[in-house]
């Protein structure tokens, strides 16, 4: 155990910070915000910090000095919160601090590299409104000119959104090797698309991507389409996640809306895999909702609409868990904004080492805590002889 003063005060965050967040309340509504983000930006050509505190739905900003900005992390570190995620231009380092102020530290290397933006400067998107990309005006995203049609434009920054996950786990892949990819339950698969384009057109890797879907008619479409692009490392089929098998290894797992159980399947196969990066955006998640039992949770489970948004909590908690004991790196992202859909949890899993003797402790205990007996992705698990 460390103390948080002495590791924050030493990393020289001014010369090595790219984004820092504060997650887990110790005391909930004690905090300032429930989370906070920090990042490098220059105002006038001075080095600032941009905090940026989420209270509910609104967003809060206030931008403070390097020196000012480390003694405020330093004090709310040391009193308001559990875990401090902070990537550097070194290592990423994930805190887990106690009441001392004292920290516990997991190290690996950057997965980020530092760009310090003007404040006032346009984000600059993997996608450009007004570049024309040839799937998407394919597809029906943007005209001949690259113009995103005003009704495509929360699919075009959903796209965005997604490449920037993407863009965070090449670390990840081995980019000597050609890259194997499967994307189950695609639909019209613009993401899968998207996918492509970045990986082949942008970042010049070789992959081969496999789209899969239950549609005869979306998959003939998709098929179409690649074909018309000439993306030729681009395939679709149908079938269905549960009995669709891959001979050799896959590095990338997609998985976006996959309904209920059809999540836990593709997590399942995935592992079995020894798939690198795993990217799952859950859907519907019905399994627990008569299941879950916990007398210490009861103002929230006696509500219908409150116990459904549980059930969903408590799903992909325990899928974290698992991935994390079959030796993954397990991140809860927001995908998109709430405005646009409540099915906005990502869960993306980096590969580390599986361990010889995988320790389901949290898992059950977790399962024990919520009354929780049956589960599709554990008996998807040992079915596959990976429990």
């Amino acid at each position: 155990m460390i103390a948080i003063e002495k590791l924050l005060t030493e990393l020289n965050l001014e010369e090595t910070l790219i984004e820092l967040s504060f997650n887990q309340e110790r005391k909930a509504g004690t905090a300032p915000y429930e989370r906070v983000i920090v990042r490098p930006v220059l105002i006038k050509e001075q080095l600032q910090f941009q905090w940026e505190g989420f209270k509910g739905p609104q967003a809060f900003h206030e931008n403070l000095s390097p020196e000012a900005s480390v003694a405020q992390l330093i004090e709310w570190a040391q009193a308001y919160y559990k875990q401090i995620l902070l990537y550097t231009t070194a290592y990423d380092y994930d805190l887990l601090v106690n009441k001392q102020g004292q920290a516990s530290v997991k190290r690996k290397p950057a997965s980020k590299t530092r760009k310090v933006e003007g404040h006032d400067r346009k984000k600059v998107y993997v996608l450009e409104d007004g570049v024309p990309v040839d799937y998407l005006i394919h597809l029906g995203v943007m005209d001949a000119n690259g113009k995103v049609y005003k009704k495509k434009y929360d699919k075009f920054r959903q796209l965005n959104r997604f490449l920037e996950f993407v863009e965070d786990c090449l670390p990840h892949l081995d980019q000597s090797q050609t890259l194997r990819i499967l994307d189950f339950g695609c639909g019209k698969a613009y993401l899968t698309f998207a996918l492509y384009h970045y990986l082949v057109q942008v970042k010049h890797f070789n992959v081969e991507i496999v789209g899969l879907d239950l549609k005869t008619d979306v998959i003939a479409y998709c098929n179409e389409v690649a074909k018309a692009l000439c993306y030729d490392g681009l395939v679709f089929r149908e079938g269905d996640i549960r009995d669709y098998e891959q001979s050799g290894g896959v590095n990338m797992v997609v998985t976006l809306h996959a309904c209920d159980n059809a999540t836990d399947e593709a997590l399942a196969k995935a592992v079995q895999w020894g798939a690198d990066v795993i990217l799952s955006v859950p859907c519907c998640q019905h399994e627990f909702f008569k299941q879950l039992h916990n007398p210490a949770q009861n103002a929230m489970l006696k509500h219908g609409i409150l116990r459904d948004k549980l059930n969903s909590l408590v799903t992909d908690s325990l899928r974290g868990l698992a991935l994390e004991a079959l030796g993954y790196e397990v991140q809860m992202l927001e995908f998109i904004d709430m405005t646009h859909t409540p099915k906005n949890v990502l869960i993306r899993a980096f590969k580390e080492v599986r361990p010889q003797n995988i320790d389901w402790t949290d898992f059950e205990a977790f399962k024990t805590s919520w009354g929780i007996h049956d589960n599709f992705l554990e008996s998807s698990l040992k079915q596959k002889s990976i429990w």
